[in-house]
């Protein structure tokens, strides 16, 4: 009998490593318990929970690398749905500066969405909303262990937004952040030799230019992530359109200010 329950117990692990091995190789994150318990949260907002099956936060957070006591900006934050995992995640010891350029004010949601933050931040001490200009909202009273902009990093090319000086908004980011800190880049693909225009046209941007720009304010490229990526997307339709909207093909860019 001990022999037989020896041998079980010998298969099972073999199995756990065989898994183990898999999730590897399909290059899923393993995804620290901070981050699941507030994916799980069952205090989010009904609308926030009904969207992860598309935005799979547990797995983006996991690849950002925050965790409790973080110093988060959640920049161009939309309605709050990282801003208020992001909160969860880092803790009262860490903060999150949920960053609303004043240019997206043209758009009702924004404008709803920021005053739904509001209140949020209104009972998380560790939040604080702020609208400003889109240089201005690159500034912070701490440090940054991550700069986040999920979906929004086209839209700084636009000309509503100014367009931004893309070189001295980077550079901004690059001076809030820790020396070592992570800057996360997620936005929809546009397709390979798109033309510039793309950003206003489609509301995508060619990964190339991401890191081109980013790598010229001196941050080093470290990872791209896969979980967003939707090959059969045939960018060529707006992010918005019916066929494809929330099955964009996505790409997630991790740079990193070097620590020397």
């Amino acid at each position: 009998m001990r022999k037989f329950v020896l041998v079980c117990a010998v298969l099972a692990f073999a199995g756990a490593a065989s898994l183990s091995t898999l999730a590897m190789a399909a290059g899923a994150p393993a995804v620290p318990e901070a981050i699941a318990a507030a994916v799980a949260d069952a205090s989010r907002p009904a609308e926030d929970s009904a969207r992860d099956a598309d935005r799979k936060p547990a797995e983006t957070l996991a690849f950002a690398g925050v965790k409790p006591g973080d110093k988060v900006a959640d920049y161009a934050a939309g309605g709050g749905y990282f801003t208020r995992l992001f909160a969860d995640v880092v803790g009262p010891s860490g903060h999150v500066y949920a960053m609303v350029p004043g240019s997206l004010f043209v758009y009702p949601n924004i404008v709803k969405g920021t005053a739904e933050m509001s209140a949020f931040a209104s009972t998380h001490p560790n939040v604080t909303v702020s609208v400003a200009s889109a240089l201005e909202t690159v500034r912070y009273p701490d440090q940054l262990d991550l700069f986040w902009i999920s979906q929004n990093y086209h839209d700084l090319h636009d000309s509503f937004m100014g367009p931004v000086d893309m070189a001295a908004f980077n550079r901004a980011v690059y001076a809030a952040l820790k020396p070592g800190g992570v800057y996360l880049v997620l936005d929809h693909a546009a397709a390979k030799g798109a033309p510039a225009d793309v950003t206003e046209t489609l509301h995508r941007i060619e990964p190339a230019t991401v890191r081109r720009e980013v790598e010229a304010a001196g941050f080093k490229f470290e990872s791209e992530s896969a979980i967003l990526a939707n090959p059969a997307d045939p960018h060529t339709a707006t992010v918005f359109d019916k066929s494809i909207r929330g099955h964009t093909d996505q790409f997630i860019f991790k740079f990193r200010k070097p620590k020397a």
